[in-house]
């Protein structure tokens, strides 16, 4: 099980360094800072999912909880997941049997 975790943040990490990556990409493009939010990077991928998630958000959950899942849309991608695969890493690192 450790070892999926850490494959998983692994992969995370990465993804985290490509949005990175692409955001420079990007800024220096523009000649101005950009970021992508979690909200941007969805949109990228699939305009029909966000829009699914953020009419079921309205609906199913309260007011505080609404406004926190939008929180976290509105969040940098690159630091989400590039923060997500860091704490699995340490999570569920390697070992160190002491004799």
């Amino acid at each position: 099980m450790a070892v999926l975790f850490r494959f998983i943040s692994l992969i995370l990490i990465v993804v985290a360094l490509m949005l990175l990556g692409a955001d420079i990409v990007s800024s220096l493009e523009k000649n101005e800072i950009t970021v992508r939010t979690i909200e941007q990077v969805w949109a990228l991928l699939g305009k029909g999912g966000l829009a699914v998630f953020k009419a079921w958000v309205q609906v199913a959950l309260p007011g505080p909880l609404r406004n926190w899942v939008y929180s976290v849309l509105n969040m940098w991608a690159f630091g989400v997941s590039g923060v997500l695969g860091v704490i699995l890493a340490f999570l569920f690192g390697r070992r160190h049997v002491v004799d």
